[in-house]
């Protein structure tokens, strides 16, 4: 985030809008090549063989690298179709596999020194990787006339000189590279579970994919930048969402499920502020971050920033399906999302333009969370004795929320009437300040029983 607005001024916004396709490529990618095997399957392993752990992470290391040397090989064989798929050149994709190689690489050795609660020497080079990148990428920018594949090439050349001792040291320690019993394992394991990190790949980002084969690499470029600022958002989201899950499952388990209902209302009530913050002041964000080129962008904030509201709404409903196992669930609501998202941009952008991704981001995440919470309801018919929320508490909230999104939204060609509309905002909430605190405190001790 911090070196956002040094690149928005060394690319154009057409190199930017490529640079941030790719990296959308890459997301989507990754899933197929390596099948995200640092994901789920190996925290639980380490968990499960951890008298064998070692020799579990050295065999998936050798797993891994088969992937994507069998993956490299396929590209090579036909590589003209490949870059033509992808709108890439043959450097930017190479590049993309070893990147898809050398971060797993480093998700491996991150995944057991998370296990291992050893996260000193984790901050260290996550520090340290965190400031060569941009360091190196600007250097290599400034120096290039493709920029582009520059700031691609910067990534790679940082990953592999931090991370291949990694993989060196895993491999010493496991010292194996093939095993049956564990490449089975792992395979049957995540196999399963590709369609879902897909579809949640492809829905935060297939529209950026779509807008530049259909609309243009500035268009791309002026979407990302939007998209780049209200994602920042999910910073908050995974903060409280890391706080409270453990929290959360112990209290399904203890089926002390009233114990949530405040906690959880109050911690949307935080989500849709630190939005409606944003949403407020979403032209400046977008004038520090970047040249008047970008200026657009400030239009597709809001519905991203909305989109952002519905993913911790949704989460916190998926809990409870996660609890009880009901990942296919999980599977089949990710993968309709996907493919709206996709049908939707597919038919609207050349109608409407690229702004109306944004809004179909928002549609999809809606019917996301009304899904989970249909889902969540059954679940809790079926194994609790009580439903953990009410929703006309949850609508009010929602209600609200969109509702100051959308005034703020209308403001936007006004930079006086969006303040005036602030200081409102502030007066009354000073002014309703004691009522507001006594509501939050209600909330914060609702049971769902007395509602």
């Amino acid at each position: 985030m911090i070196t956002t607005p040094i690149f928005t001024r060394l690319l154009s916004t057409g190199e930017f809008g490529q640079y941030n396709v790719f990296n959308s490529w890459l997301s989507i990618v990754t899933i197929f090549v390596s099948l995200n095997l640092f994901y789920g399957v190996y925290t639980q392993a380490l968990i499960k063989f951890d008298k064998e752990r070692d020799s579990y992470t050295s065999s998936l290391q050798g797993l891994t690298l088969v992937l994507v040397a069998c993956w490299t090989i396929i590209y090579l064989a036909s590589h003209e179709f490949w870059n033509q798929l992808f709108s890439l050149t043959t450097v930017q994709m190479l590049a993309m596999l070893i990147m898809i190689w050398s971060s797993s690489v480093f998700n491996f050795w991150a995944g057991e020194q998370r296990v291992l609660l050893k996260y000193k020497v984790l901050v260290c080079i996550t520090l340290l990787v965190s400031f060569a990148k941009p360091i190196i990428g600007i250097i290599f920018v400034l120096n290039a006339d493709d920029k582009v594949t520059a700031r691609i090439l910067s990534l790679v050349l940082v990953e592999l000189v931090c991370y291949t001792g990694l993989f060196i040291v895993q491999m010493y320690r496991g010292k194996i590279f093939y095993s049956k019993r564990f490449w089975r394992h792992a395979l049957l394991f995540n196999l399963p579970l590709v369609p879902h990190y897909l579809s949640q790949i492809v829905l935060s980002s297939a529209d950026r994919i779509m807008i530049g084969r259909m609309v243009g690499d500035e268009s791309a470029g002026i979407y990302s930048l939007a998209y780049s600022l209200a994602q920042v958002m999910v910073l908050f989201n995974a903060a409280l969402t890391q706080t409270l899950s453990p929290w959360i499952y112990q209290k399904i388990k203890d089926q002390k499920i009233s114990d949530i209902t405040g906690v959880a209302y109050g911690s949307l009530i935080l989500i849709a502020m630190v939005n409606i913050l944003l949403i407020a002041f979403a032209p400046e964000a977008v004038a520090v971050f970047a040249p008047k080129e970008y200026y657009d962008a400030k239009w597709i904030i809001p519905p991203v920033a909305m989109s952002v509201y519905f993913i911790f709404v949704y989460d916190l409903f998926a809990k409870f399906e996660l609890f009880y196992e009901k990942t296919t669930l999980i599977m089949v609501a990710s993968t309709v999302g996907a493919v709206l998202n996709v049908i939707l941009n597919f038919l609207l952008i050349p109608i409407l333009g690229y702004y109306v991704a944004g809004y179909i981001t928002l549609v999809c995440y809606v019917l996301y969370a009304v899904f989970h919470y249909i889902l969540m309801n059954r679940i809790c018919q079926e194994k609790l004795s009580e439903q953990p929320f009410t929703g006309k508490i949850l609508l009010r909230i929602t209600l609200l929320f969109l509702g100051l999104g959308f005034v703020f939204l209308s403001t936007y060609n006004s930079l006086v009437l969006r303040y005036v509309f602030v200081f409102i905002l502030c007066g009354i909430i000073m002014l309703k300040r004691e009522w507001l605190i006594l509501t939050f405190k209600q909330l914060l001790h609702t049971r769902t029983s007395e509602e």
